[in-house]
């Protein structure tokens, strides 16, 4: 099952961050059957972030599973997928999905300024406020 091999990743101490979680691709792929549950419950325990991807072909994380990130207290990121100066036009889609899921600041590595990013990446399971 996908589930397991997510949560094998995330138990990785080298592994950061889980990008396309559920694995779609709008119009090509249908998601992963996935248990959000139990990746946002292996993610609060590891210190892994979670990806909100706003490449206009995937849209992965959707704002339910930003609320359970919130919850669960699981740090979210924003990538755009940009493989071209253009594709960054897409943050504004991860910005509107986080707000839907009530994320704050305090929820996205994006906000960090580069010296508590880099020190939050280096300990997968510090929690920088």
């Amino acid at each position: 099952m996908i589930t397991n091999r997510i949560v094998k990743a995330m138990q990785n101490k080298w592994v950061n961050v889980i990008a396309h979680s559920t694995g779609r691709i709008i119009g090509y792929r249908e998601p992963y059957q996935v248990d959000m549950s139990e990746i946002m419950k292996v993610a609060a325990e590891t210190g892994t972030i979670l990806e909100i991807n706003t490449y206009l072909e995937r849209l992965d994380l959707n704002d339910v599973c930003c609320r359970m990130a919130k919850d669960k207290g699981v740090q979210m990121a924003i990538g755009t997928d940009a493989h071209n100066i253009n594709g960054l036009a897409a943050m504004e889609f991860g910005v509107a999905v986080a707000r839907r899921g009530w994320l704050e600041e305090k929820n996205m590595i994006n906000t960090l300024p580069l010296n508590k990013l880099l020190k939050r990446l280096k300990n997968k399971s510090s929690i920088i406020r």
